[in-house]
């Protein structure tokens, strides 16, 4: 369509042109009198707009062609990225899963990581802890050592604690015996 149309104007300059020339060769031999200023200036105005209706044209046509090859050379990239991304979307379906599944491995990377550290810290705590209970145990040692009636306490409470345990055992065994028996009668 841009070729017919810009065809069609470079015959309707062509035209303007011989008009122009007719014009002018009419003025010089018709016997119109050339020193006519109103006529020459006439003339040279029509020489002029024709002037610039081609270069006009020239510009406009110009324009329109680098306009019309960029936007081939555009559409050309364009169809051939979507012809890329239509023909590789089994591949780009198994990246973006080989992404996915970097980002789960990543991601359970930082949760061990972050377990670890948690377990370092809970084992300098209970380091911390066993010493703290180590200089407890070696003072209650060496207090029982200085004052004997200290030491007959101690042992008194945990022969108490023992006897408490024997009788808090054989309590909940008895019940469990006579559970099993209900239980299978």
């Amino acid at each position: 369509m841009f070729e017919t149309m810009a065809l069609e104007i470079e015959q309707l300059l062509v035209k303007l042109n011989e008009v122009n020339d007719k014009m002018a060769e009419y003025s010089q031999n018709g016997g119109i009198h050339t020193n006519n200023p109103s006529l020459m200036h006439t003339l040279q105005r029509h020489r002029d707009i024709l002037q610039d209706y081609s270069l006009e044209f020239n510009k406009t046509k110009t324009n329109i062609s680098a306009y019309r090859d960029r936007e081939e050379l555009l559409g050309s990239v364009r169809r051939e990225i979507d012809n890329y991304h239509k023909g590789s979307s089994v591949q780009n379906r198994r990246t973006d899963l080989l992404l996915k599944e970097q980002e789960h491995t990543r991601s359970a990377d930082r949760v061990a990581d972050e377990a670890i550290n948690i377990a370092m810290a809970t084992k300098e705590n209970l380091m911390g802890q066993k010493g703290m209970l180590g200089g407890i145990t070696t003072k209650m040692n060496t207090l029982a050592k200085r004052f004997p009636v200290i030491n007959n306490l101690f042992q008194k409470i945990n022969l108490r604690k023992r006897r408490d345990s024997i009788i808090l055992g054989t309590v909940i065994g008895v019940c469990v015996i006579l559970l099993l028996l209900y239980a299978f009668r």
